[in-house]
């Protein structure tokens, strides 16, 4: 696997330069491999992890477990590309085990999140059960330890 990829994954901020020096290229071939690994889809974006605790921001997270049955030619594909047209729905991923899709989903409150089942994911033709977990604290998001608050810090001892 090229190390380029693997330090973007760590830092997406990382400049060609930065990437270069780290990689023993130079910038031009660093250029060149960030474009090629674009146009094929292997870089996909370059998002920034914010832990939006420390913000004014109001929502709630969600794991939702789906079990559905597979759609004949299409098998889960169909079922997964419907469900990642809701604004709602961040990620969408097909697992082995108990259930078949597991979804992490957004809502501002935890009614939201309970009526998005019940009105949007409930009633697709192919979902037989769903089962939602909500995210009550992160503590590490993408390889990211998230510190505690410091009244949390005071109260260890």
């Amino acid at each position: 696997m090229d190390k380029i990829l693997c330090l973007l994954e760590e830092n997406s901020r990382l400049t060609n330069r930065q990437l270069a020096a780290m990689t023993d290229r130079s910038e031009a071939e660093v250029a060149a491999a960030l474009e090629a690994y674009e146009k094929a889809g292997v870089v996909l974006g370059y998002p920034a992890l914010i832990d939006w605790d420390q913000t004014d921001k109001e929502y709630v997270q969600a794991i939702i477990e789906l079990k559905v049955t597979p759609e004949r030619d299409t098998g889960f594909d169909k079922v997964a590309e419907a469900v990642c047209k809701f604004d709602e729905v961040k990620s969408i991923y097909l697992m082995s085990g108990a259930y078949d899709l597991s979804l992490i989903v957004e809502g501002k409150t935890m009614k939201d999140i309970a009526f998005f089942v019940a009105k949007q994911l409930a009633s697709i033709d192919s979902v037989t059960s769903t089962a939602t977990h909500f995210i009550m604290k992160k503590y590490k998001d993408k390889g990211v330890i998230f510190p505690a608050p410091e009244d949390e810090r005071d109260n260890v001892n």
